[in-house]
């Protein structure tokens, strides 16, 4: 079996919960780069929407940004993004968002505006662009974050983008009626929500990873499903897949960087 990182395993595990036929809103980062290994492995039927308005974007390299010549150059085509957003988003015809963040809190919801108070924070982070959309108007959200103390918390500091809020039914009680976040992805774990209280439950365990490495990264008192389960270690094609596409990029943006 190869070696693999736990980060390897975390894009690993991600792009496994994607299937051909997914509409799939991307992130930047994390959430590009399990999209892109899904695709390029056991999901070539996937359609990758990104913010900037490209559609079936299929990029050989993975985005610095939204408005990467890349997504544009290999999608199926672009649309403006008021149409993006009103037609795609809003219409309901975008099956998963994949998100990441800064912060997480136990109901899910997602900080990327500010550490500290919003007013004077300690640190201004780039801020929600279209994930609070993506959020609350996607049928269903996962999100993939390497899993800290800092990034994991009780409660988030500013919420950018809705996940289940207070927890329960707070999502059907402000009239969304979407699903939310689904499926949480780390370098350690997946967790999903509880049915009812809608508090994050952790399902099951990367390889090596222990109850009591989960519990030190994370800043609530968290839970364990009854029966909990073991990720499936990363194969080698996915793993040579994951490299490959990664040694591509870093190619790529390093001439880039060294033509300015």
């Amino acid at each position: 079996m190869m070696s693999y990182t736990t980060s390897e395993m975390m894009a690993v595990a991600a792009a496994r919960a994607l299937t051909s036929d997914d509409v799939c809103f991307v992130g930047i980062g994390a959430p590009s780069l399990a999209c892109n290994l899904a695709r390029l492995t056991h999901a070539p039927g996937i359609t990758l929407i990104y913010e900037s308005g490209t559609i079936g974007a299929q990029p050989d390299v993975l985005p610095l940004s939204i408005g990467d010549p890349e997504l544009c150059e290999t999608a199926r085509t672009t649309v403006s993004v008021p149409e993006m957003f009103q037609y795609w988003l809003q219409g309901g015809r975008i099956s998963v968002g994949f998100l990441g963040g800064a912060q997480l809190d136990k109901f899910a919801n997602i900080n990327s505006s500010v550490i500290g108070g919003y007013a004077a924070p300690q640190v201004r982070l780039p801020g929600g662009g279209g994930a609070p959309e993506i959020a609350s108007s996607c049928r269903q959200v996962y999100i993939v974050m390497p899993q800290t103390r800092r990034s994991f918390v009780e409660k988030v500091d500013f919420v950018t983008s809705f996940g289940h809020g207070a927890g329960g039914d707070h999502r059907q009680r402000l009239g969304i009626r979407t699903l939310g976040p689904t499926l949480v992805i780390t370098d350690l774990c997946i967790m999903r929500p509880d049915p009812a209280t809608k508090e994050l439950v952790v399902a099951a365990l990367h390889p090596g990873a222990t109850r009591e490495q989960v519990q030190a990264n994370t800043g609530w008192a968290i839970r364990f499903a009854a029966t909990l389960a073991e990720t499936p270690p990363p194969g080698e094609r996915e793993l040579a897949v994951l490299r490959d596409v990664q040694a591509r990029t870093a190619r790529a943006h390093a001439g880039e960087a060294a033509n300015r």
